[in-house]
């Protein structure tokens, strides 16, 4: 593809709106395909770790009540 300048890329013809906006939505949809997993990965993480710390927490509790 040649055009003779920014402003003519962008128009393509009367076709800029359409390439540029499927263009748009598809980098949009990979980026939520990356970041999506990361997010979910990163608030699971989260809540095993506090998981845990109630859990040691309790478990500390009942061996002193034990005792």
């Amino acid at each position: 593809m040649y055009f003779d300048s920014v402003a003519a890329a962008l128009v393509m013809d009367g076709h800029g709106p359409y390439v540029w906006s499927a263009y748009g939505i598809t980098l949009t949809v990979i980026a939520l395909l990356v970041l999506l997993p990361i997010v979910s990965k990163r608030r699971l993480l989260r809540e095993l770790r506090g998981e845990h710390r109630r859990n040691r927490q309790s478990e500390s509790r009942s061996s002193v009540e034990l005792s």
